[in-house]
């Protein structure tokens, strides 16, 4: 079922998105709530005159956009966090750890326009996930997920220990 959102719906679309759901979805949630209308030819209609009427809102909103994604190209991220055997992370990471992440770098971005694959990482290494900023704007992050545990030296061996013995 075609429908056009009036709100910014988490894991959904952002305002004036038309998008495509299940119809149990949008008849009991959706449009009961006002987040949605049905997508019809007179609301799509309705819909583009409304986005023609804000076109110099939505040249502001782009712009801004664009700056943000500038910011991210120039940012790169390391995620820190407890690894068990392999590269197994315990617990995960999810947008909300990203957004915090971002934040610490100087780039606010909320967690709703982060959208990662899978929703959870799970293990260590780069993970690219995507950022959407704007109906028109995305930009694909990449980052890395590393264990926090220090770097461990190898122990020297006994026998190189027994030859500096000997000399002493």
């Amino acid at each position: 079922m075609e429908i056009i959102l009036k709100k910014d719906v988490e894991n959904l679309g952002l305002e004036f998105d038309t998008v495509n759901v299940k119809p149990g979805y949008a008849r009991n949630f959706l449009i009961p709530q006002g987040f949605a209308l049905l997508a019809t030819p007179k609301n799509k209609a309705t819909l583009e005159a409304t986005l023609e009427a804000r076109k110099e809102e939505e040249a502001k909103l782009i712009s801004a956009a664009n700056a943000v994604v500038d910011q991210l190209k120039k940012t790169t991220i390391s995620i820190p966090a407890k690894v068990g055997s392999g590269d197994k992370l315990f617990g995960s990471i999810n947008n909300a750890d990203l957004s915090a992440a971002l934040a610490k770098a100087g780039v606010e971005v909320d967690k709703k326009y982060i959208k990662i694959p899978g929703n959870t990482i799970k293990r260590t290494g780069k993970v690219t996930s995507v950022i959407r900023l704007h109906r028109n704007v995305e930009y694909n992050f990449e980052f890395d997920v590393v264990s926090d545990a220090p770097v461990v030296a190898p122990a020297p061996k006994k026998e190189e220990a027994k030859t500096t013995e000997e000399e002493a």
